[in-house]
């Protein structure tokens, strides 16, 4: 038996899904689907870091939000923000205004600015597990929150500077960026995720 749940529109889908269109949304276009450069997975360190203790709909919620106020998560501009911009970005109501995340991300993007282009993607990828290696799974019980890919991946990011990146995280950003697939076996996702 599947946990899928039918949409709105009949189609099966992980249940976590249908439970709001922002989540149907980012379910059917973006959860799953590989993301590569430097960029684009810097963007969802950061936001799998915000959401650290929060729903992953207040996030979804405020994207355009942390866009804007993060210079659309490019690296180089992130990394030139001042104590000022710090304190901007302590008082934008759209975003989470926690100043240790805050603090992280800029943090971040100072250590990932030293390095070469292509590294940050090169070194997240270097972790993805062999598809085959693991069942489909059925169940949202059979989706693990850590996996030992997602905790030496933490730890690769951690010796590198990178902050706010435990297994959990790790392994939300594995999930979100396509590292693995874990859309439940009977979820229209499943298919037609690459």
């Amino acid at each position: 038996m599947s946990d899928a749940l039918k949409g709105a529109d009949g189609a099966p889908r992980c249940p976590w899904a249908v439970s709001a269109d922002d989540y149907t949304a980012y379910h059917d276009e973006e959860w799953g689907r590989p993301v590569h450069g430097d960029d684009a997975l810097y963007e969802r360190l950061c936001l799998e870091a915000f959401q650290s203790g929060l729903s992953w709909i207040t996030i979804l919620r405020r994207r355009e939000g942390f866009r804007a106020a993060f210079a659309h998560f490019r690296i180089a501009d992130v990394a030139r923000f001042t104590d000022a911009d710090k304190e901007r970005l302590l008082a934008d109501p759209g975003i989470i205004r926690n100043r240790a995340k805050i603090e992280a991300t800029v943090a971040n993007a100072r250590v990932l600015a030293g390095w070469a282009p292509g590294d940050l993607d090169r070194l997240i990828w270097s972790y993805a597990p062999d598809p085959a290696g693991r069942p489909a799974p059925r169940t949202l019980a059979e989706v693990p929150a850590v996996t030992g890919e997602s905790t030496a991946l933490s730890k690769a990011l951690k010796k590198e500077g990178i902050r706010f990146v435990g297994p959990t995280t790790a392994y939300a950003l594995m999930q979100a960026c396509g590292l693995v697939n874990d859309h439940l076996t009977d979820c229209t996702s499943r298919t037609t995720a690459p």
